[in-house]
């Protein structure tokens, strides 16, 4: 038992002298604990409402001030748009619906028991029916408040009253049959407000088939220019993953090699330091590049997985390639041994993943995290990899992320070659 004993305390003592292989063995874990904690602590103080978009061609103080109800509610996530600007943000997808208050919008709210209610214009994506439904819900509930607020507070009731019968009363359109129902209507409902003796969901039912608003529904054809399936957006995480891996393999045998003395050698024969890391290099980027392209063919052969460009394509593979090359060399570079390189290797490759989108979608982060998300090299690899395989993007469109990519991988080779130097030194 001593000798058991006396092993493992060797072992601890070896793991606490190792201050990196310590540090992700019992520090990084609760670090990650910590930071995903934070980042998740506030998506659920961000309710995210039905993304509307709110034209107001009428312009009365009645429309204004809808508009700025509904700005406050937290059913919707409203915008200001034009006409043209709403058509459009529904026709690709960035808004569920779009809402337009008409001219004589105000005019119609105000005459609550002469004509129709308020009649509203709502753009809807055919697909899209259920949300629909749920706009109109939520507009109906918001613009029947003022029907409530008048039945709650008798004085201005009769103040609009008054004005209903004098409207009703210099209309020479309206039949006088129907001008003498209105009249009684009006009558009765001025008695109950005296005596308050019956229920307000009765008169207001009493007003002949009038509602407090009134939708014109529109069709609006959605462009639809996403991923033909699912492996669209699978296969570029796949082939993101083999160049993880590959990337690390490659800091895992470098550090090896430094460890076993196999770069010593190397250094002894008339070879610079920078043709030994850029072979390494190389041969890491050829092994990620073979993988890469099998993974691309096996999704092409079997999956329809059909590139809109391959030679953008190409490039999106080697450019990410490259960074996650020149990241993990400088990984190498850091650590003295395999337990740390590996315990460093794999928390960077872990917190880049989950950040930039590889292991958790980037929509179900909070707004700030996505925003934090694009000082992740995987962010940068995926957007391009999509953008060869399904976004359709051009070549001015690829020029941001590959170039981001290649010079991250520049500076990585060149700042690993750094470190090296002076850890050798």
């Amino acid at each position: 038992m001593r000798a058991i004993l006396a092993m493992v305390g060797k072992d601890l003592r070896l793991l606490a002298r190792d201050r990196m292989g310590f540090f992700f063995t019992f520090v990084f874990p609760l670090a990650v604990a910590i930071f995903f904690g934070t980042m998740f602590a506030g998506s659920d103080h961000e309710p995210r409402g039905l993304g509307v978009a709110l034209v107001d061609e009428d312009g009365s103080p009645e429309s204004r001030a809808f508009a700025a109800v509904l700005d406050s509610v937290p059913e919707l996530d409203v915008r200001h748009l034009t006409r043209v600007e709403a058509q459009e943000a529904v026709t690709l997808g960035k808004r569920i619906a779009y809402v337009v208050l008409p001219r004589g919008f105000g005019d119609r709210k105000r005459r609550l028991f002469q004509g129709p209610g308020p009649e509203v214009e709502l753009g809807l994506d055919p697909s899209r029916k259920p949300e629909g439904g749920m706009i109109q819900g939520v507009l109906t509930r918001y613009l029947s408040q003022d029907l409530q607020a008048l039945f709650a507070h008798p004085a201005s009731m009769r103040a609009s009253m008054r004005r209903g019968v004098a409207e009703v009363d210099s209309a020479r359109d309206l039949p006088g049959e129907r001008r003498a129902s209105i009249h009684r209507f009006l009558g009765a409902l001025d008695r109950f407000l005296d005596d308050r003796a019956a229920d307000t969901a009765r008169v207001a039912a009493a007003g002949e088939g009038w509602q407090p608003v009134r939708f014109r529904t529109i069709d609006v054809a959605r462009k639809r220019s996403g991923p033909r399936n699912s492996y669209d957006i699978s296969f570029p995480q796949g082939v993101l993953w083999a160049i993880l891996n590959g990337s690390f393999g490659f800091a895992m045998a470098l550090v090896n090699e430094r460890t076993r003395g196999t770069l010593v050698r190397l250094r002894m024969a008339p070879v610079a330091r920078a043709q030994i890391l850029a072979a390494k290099a190389l041969a890491a980027l050829i092994a990620i590049l073979t993988v890469a392209t099998i993974v691309l063919a096996l999704g092409a052969a079997f999956f329809h997985v059909r590139p809109s460009s391959a030679p953008l394509l190409a490039l999106a593979v080697f450019s990410a390639a490259c960074a996650l090359t020149g990241i993990m060399l400088v990984v190498s570079a850091s650590g003295s041994t395999p337990r740390a390189v590996s315990g460093l290797g794999w928390a960077v490759l872990m917190t880049m993943s989950m950040t930039g989108g590889a292991m958790i979608p980037l929509v179900v982060m909070p707004a700030w995290m996505q925003r934090a998300s694009m000082i992740s090299p995987v962010r940068w690899a995926i957007v391009a990899l999509e953008g060869a395989l399904w976004r359709g993007f051009t070549p001015a469109q690829m020029m941001l992320p590959c170039a981001i990519l290649l010079g991250l991988g520049i500076l990585g080779f060149a700042l690993g070659t750094r470190i090296l130097s002076r850890t050798e030194a």
